[in-house]
């Protein structure tokens, strides 16, 4: 059965192709400026292949998938690509969950140490987001918020300026059925099904915020279709992840 499980996601997700990675919004909108100040391009050699999202001074939460696009690099302060500086530029330092495998395993999430600490302050455009502390009554059909750069529309074109789309929270035993019992475990579902909003090919690295925090890890959906209603969205559990996340932050280190 387990090897059924991985096969099934298998497909699902080679299905993306060469744009796995990145942040598609679609039926979303122009992010306001210094409104997501804790959004992070991760890219690998200046060129963006993820999203992610500050959470101190010192690392970026992205998935673990990212890692295969080999990031280098994360760029924070700006909603727009086209319009980065050298300051804005961050050297990385790879923490991937240990019980990682691929997607279909789940633990899908990876901290970036910062090679110098982020620019914080009340004239910066950087500030991190707080990550959920507790373990969230998600009702179903409750408005979270998803952002990244790239695609709009199945077969559109990458945007430069950053995009953000309101998603509906999924029941998780109605997200299973859907995905035939195939999801891996310590996932939220969002967006993407019986919905017109979600995200792309991936969207992969970027928060589900929820009431001001990050409770989730965009992680895959279902291939590069994006013509919604599907299926469901599916995130990393950042709750699930507390104490992993929380022992780096001490030690400020893998």
């Amino acid at each position: 059965m387990q090897a059924l499980h991985k096969l099934f996601l298998f497909c699902v997700l080679m299905s993306l192709g060469g744009n796995a990675l990145g942040s598609e919004i679609i039926n979303g909108k122009k992010t306001k400026q210094k409104s997501r100040l804790y959004m992070a391009s991760v890219q690998s050699n200046h060129v963006h292949i993820c999203g992610g999202f500050l959470i101190s001074e010192d690392f970026v939460v992205t998935a673990a998938h990212c890692n295969t696009s080999n990031p280098t690099e994360v760029v924070l302060g700006t909603h727009n690509l086209n319009n980065v500086n050298g300051k804005q530029r961050y050297s990385v330092k790879k923490c991937i969950h240990p019980s990682y495998e691929d997607i279909a395993s789940g633990n899908d999430i990876m901290l970036l140490k910062l090679a110098k600490k982020a620019r914080l302050g009340k004239k910066s455009q950087i500030k991190p987001i707080k990550l959920t502390n507790k373990k969230m009554k998600l009702k179903e059909k409750k408005k979270c918020l998803v952002a990244g750069w790239g695609l709009t529309r199945t077969g559109g074109e990458v945007v430069d300026d950053l995009e953000e789309v309101e998603v509906p929270v999924i029941n998780l035993e109605q997200c299973k059925k859907l995905w035939k019992n195939k999801l891996p475990a310590k996932v939220i579902c969002a967006g993407g099904y019986n919905s017109e909003n979600g995200f792309c090919q991936g969207d992969s690295g970027g928060p589900l915020v929820c009431d001001q925090k990050a409770v989730g890890v965009v992680s895959f959906n279902n291939g590069s279709y994006c013509d919604y209603p599907d299926l469901p969205n599916v995130y990393t559990d950042i709750f699930e992840f507390l104490p992993w996340i929380k022992g780096i932050l001490k030690k400020k280190d893998c």
